[in-house]
């Protein structure tokens, strides 16, 4: 698992930050394929190949341990093989390492079971299939109890094939589809070149809007996904813990993890996102998009703790609630979090909706070599302003630190309307600038209950 920066080293001088995030993340990602430290399944009994009799012991429930090779694996297509160990009825399935991919179409899976794959085991998509624009690797349901563990075994599809005129075009294509399911762990695997996520949590579709809930994903690497490394469209408690998000490109919003709730009837509730990192994407790094939400809709419960971003295309973390009619309530929070080598802003925050209830709050974060581009700034607000100072405090920084050798400012609040008072900003940020500190209000009367304080010396 990654082994976070403490409390006290979360406070270092920058000359150690960039040594925390080579010596402590880098080992800390390689570290989720060492599943030796977690301890291999043994192949099932009876031995990886075809054995209808241990088939039928498992049908009969005489066996609750299944082994996926007992239905015959096939090199070409082992698609019936999977599905029907699946279905077999057993408490456990075992996709054991045959030295060769385990090639198939899509997978449903059902409650009430765990899949275990082997180390080494790489479930592929199969060349050709996946035609229709929701097709999945693997989807869950409206299932409860299903557990899929595979510390260093792959599930992979074939990004690069779906973008070609053979197939419609969609950012549907996930690795693991899950809707409206209950207890859910998702362990160890690594997810990769989906036509869509590596990992959607979401709702029913048929109208209930029953949210998925109790969802664990844990020591997963998302890399190469077309839309997103993990999307959250709907959820009721939910734990991303120990996973990376790479390399995510193809289509919008193409971040490392998107929750972004589709309706009013979706939710974002008991969510943390805690010693996650997310690099290279050509989205941003973290993105919360509330704005479909509104005040009759479930209270927004969000906190990333110890995460970490680095060059991601757009920002590092992206927030939006910016549709006037709707007012979301609840607290969504980026606790010790560092973010860092980014082109363009290392935060941007799109909060237009001054009559909503709901709080953002940056505690103990750090802002390191980030808008490298020309005519960006460090942290950027795009906010409506407010008649009256009282008013203030929607968006709140508690001992955050930017770190910045350039001449500018540090942070810059765009208006987009309002009545020409104060911004709804509060809190208190440590600037280490040899130009000193200084904020950009776009010609506010009045500034914001922010206050700064300026390090000119900080190497």
């Amino acid at each position: 698992m990654f082994i976070m920066p403490t409390k006290s080293s979360m406070f270092l001088p920058i000359t150690s930050i960039k040594a925390v995030s080579l010596m402590i993340f880098c080992p800390a990602v390689s570290l989720l394929l060492n599943y030796q430290s977690y301890g291999a399944e043994s192949p099932a009994t009876n031995g990886n190949f075809k054995n209808p009799d241990a088939v039928q012991r498992v049908i009969s429930k005489k066996e609750m341990v299944a082994n996926a090779a007992w239905w015959g694996f096939n090199a070409t297509d082992s698609t019936d093989a999977l599905q029907g160990a699946i279905n077999s009825g057993a408490s456990k399935v075992i996709v054991p390492y045959m030295g060769k991919e385990w090639i198939v179409r899509p997978i449903k899976l059902v409650g009430n079971q765990e899949i275990v794959f082997e180390p080494g085991v790489v479930v592929i998509a199969k060349e050709g299939e996946f035609k229709g624009k929701k097709d999945c690797l693997f989807s869950i349901f409206r299932m409860s109890n299903v557990t899929l563990r595979g510390y260093g075994a792959t599930l992979r599809m074939r990004k690069e094939d779906y973008q070609s005129p053979k197939y419609t075009k969609s950012e549907w294509r996930h690795v693991i589809l899950l809707r409206g399911s209950t207890n859910v762990n998702i362990l160890g695997l690594r997810l990769e070149s989906s036509g869509g996520d590596g990992i959607f949590v979401g709702e029913t579709k048929d109208g209930s809007h029953i949210p998925s809930k109790n969802v664990l994903i844990k020591d997963c690497v998302c890399d190469d996904n077309y839309r997103q490394g993990i999307s959250v469209c709907s959820v009721d408690t939910l734990r991303v813990e120990n996973c990376a998000l790479r390399n995510t490109r193809g289509t919008q919003p193409k971040s490392g993890i998107d929750l972004e709730p589709s309706n009013y009837k979706s939710m974002l509730s008991n969510i943390v996102v805690s010693n996650c990192i997310s690099e290279d994407n050509a989205g941003a790094g973290f993105f919360c998009n509330i704005s479909h939400l509104k005040e009759v809709s479930n209270e927004v419960s969000v906190l990333f703790v110890n995460c970490y971003a680095r060059r991601c295309v757009a920002s590092g973390i992206y927030v939006r609630n910016d549709k006037p009619a709707n007012c979301p309530k609840g607290l969504i929070q980026f606790k010790n979090c560092i973010i860092e080598d980014m082109p363009h802003y290392g935060t941007h925050i799109l909060w237009a909706n001054v009559a909503s209830s709901i709080q953002l709050r940056f505690s103990d974060c750090k802002w390191r070599n980030v808008a490298q581009k020309h005519k960006t700034v460090p942290v950027r607000l795009d906010m409506k302003r407010k008649k009256f100072a009282n008013q203030t405090g929607a968006i709140e920084f508690v001992n955050c630190y930017v770190y910045d050798k350039k001449n500018r400012a540090f942070l810059k609040i765009n208006e987009v309307g309002g009545d020409g008072g104060v911004y709804d900003v509060k809190g208190n940020i440590n600037v280490h600038n040899s130009y000193g500190a200084r904020m950009d209000l776009a010609g506010a009367l009045t500034a914001p209950a922010l206050k700064v304080k300026s390090f000119k010396v900080w190497e």
